[in-house]
């Protein structure tokens, strides 16, 4: 683990280079082997700080939009290059990294240590913060002991409520059933869901949704469940969000993404080509049992 902590620390060293010269105008990997050799020569593993260095560069305007919507307040620009370098590198590790090798909590903490490490007296904070709200978004995965289902958090009188609705998606062509799902700026395949205005029921919601997030219209066939989450609002604090799915059909093939700046892609996949996805662990349930509706029979996932 110390090895590792090392590799990160040179990485953050030739990323802070790399940017400070211009995105580019210097190689990464000619800066990165002689920061090895300045700060690291006895290093057992430098594949490992390559690694992150090469794919943070590769992966640099994902992780930049990230950013902007965690920190909306804070201008890539404005972020100290030290900041915003080692937020990348959590960033990397908690979306696009071996959660075995490198789990979410440990990113996070790793990531928090540079900060202190490297940069000024506010940086752990801001990177804690910046990552923190990543991972609440992502439904604090690897948490451990606390089951969101069962945080007694979830039925605090005191928390604002917010009603979701969103749906799964499908239409038949020939004798395959194709799913239509988004893309977020996260990198997971999800479905299409947002807040139900207060003269909306549940089902017209669902269907307002995703006429303006995919450009489809569809008919409502089953309700398929609910999912509970505990989100960070902003202005309002913390905030319980009650997301009601439903299945909904379309004869329409073409897809429409709005301009949502949490979502990048909309695509149609075969019912066979969704247990490659990579998707929220929560969202899971309520595909399978869509399939399972439409199938007819148990479908594992």
């Amino acid at each position: 683990m110390a090895n590792r902590h090392l590799s990160r620390s040179v990485a953050i060293q030739a990323l802070f280079e790399w940017d400070f010269d211009g995105n580019g105008k210097k190689d990464i990997e000619d800066i990165l082997k002689r920061d090895i050799l300045e700060f690291a020569p006895g290093i057992d593993d430098a594949s490992f700080a390559k690694k992150l260095s090469l794919s943070i560069v590769r992966e640099k305007e994902k992780l930049d939009k990230i950013i902007e919507r965690a920190a909306p307040e804070w201008p890539i620009s404005q972020i100290s290059i030290v900041d915003r370098n080692i937020i990348r590198l959590g960033l990397f590790e908690l979306l696009l990294g071996n959660r075995k090798e490198v789990p979410p909590k440990v990113a996070i903490n790793e990531a928090i240590e540079l900060a202190k490490a490297f940069g000024g007296e506010s940086s752990s904070r801001f990177v804690n913060g910046v990552l923190g709200t990543v991972y609440k978004e992502l439904g604090e995965p690897q948490k451990g002991d606390t089951n969101k289902k069962d945080d007694p958090s979830l039925s605090a009188d005191n928390l604002p409520e917010d009603m979701l609705a969103g749906a799964v998606v499908y239409r038949r062509e020939n004798n395959n059933i194709i799913f239509a799902f988004v893309h977020d700026v996260f990198g997971f395949w999800t479905l299409s869901k947002g807040r139900v205005e207060k003269d909306e029921d549940l089902k017209g919601g669902a269907k307002r949704e995703i006429k303006e997030e995919m450009g489809l219209d569809i008919d409502i066939e089953d309700e398929l469940g609910e999912n509970s989450y505990i989100a960070s609002d902003p202005e309002r604090g913390k905030v319980k969000k009650r997301v009601f799915y439903f299945l909904g059909k379309t004869d329409q093939k073409e897809l429409k993404l709005s301009d949502s700046g949490g979502l990048d892609g909309v695509e149609w996949f075969e019912a066979k080509e969704v247990i490659n996805l990579r998707m929220y662990d929560d969202i899971r349930p309520i595909i399978t049992k869509s399939i399972k509706i439409l199938s007819g029979k148990s479908v594992a996932m």
